[in-house]
């Protein structure tokens, strides 16, 4: 008697084997498509704008000339790290959501 799965596709090994080759195309297509793209968050009312890339490197930081105090420099600070923080938020969002997407429902332990 064969087991058979709730929810896998029908065709026996085969059918399996090239739908897990498709999914790990389209992983790796969607996971170079987040890597090139720009992630850009901003903190402080937009006083501060953070630029990463999807591969989480920290591209640029925009600072208003206008929030410079020279006597609260830990406001600033605070403001980077927020901006930068919530980029690299938007660019995991992104790849997590690519990543869901390329596994069309398939909920394989250990990946993503």
């Amino acid at each position: 008697m064969k087991a058979r799965i709730p929810g896998a596709p029908q065709g026996g090994q085969a059918a399996m084997l090239q739908r897990l080759q498709d999914m790990q195309a389209e992983m790796q297509r969607t996971q170079e498509e987040v890597e090139a793209t720009d992630y850009v968050a901003s903190a402080g009312g937009g006083a501060v704008e953070a630029t990463v890339t999807g591969a989480k490197v920290l591209k640029d930081i925009k600072i208003d000339p206008e929030v410079v105090d020279p006597e609260d420099v830990e406001m600033l600070q605070d403001m980077v790290i927020a901006a930068v923080n919530e980029a690299l938020r938007k660019a995991e969002d992104a790849m997590m959501q690519g990543m869901e997407k390329a596994k069309g429902g398939l909920n394989i332990p250990g990946l993503f």
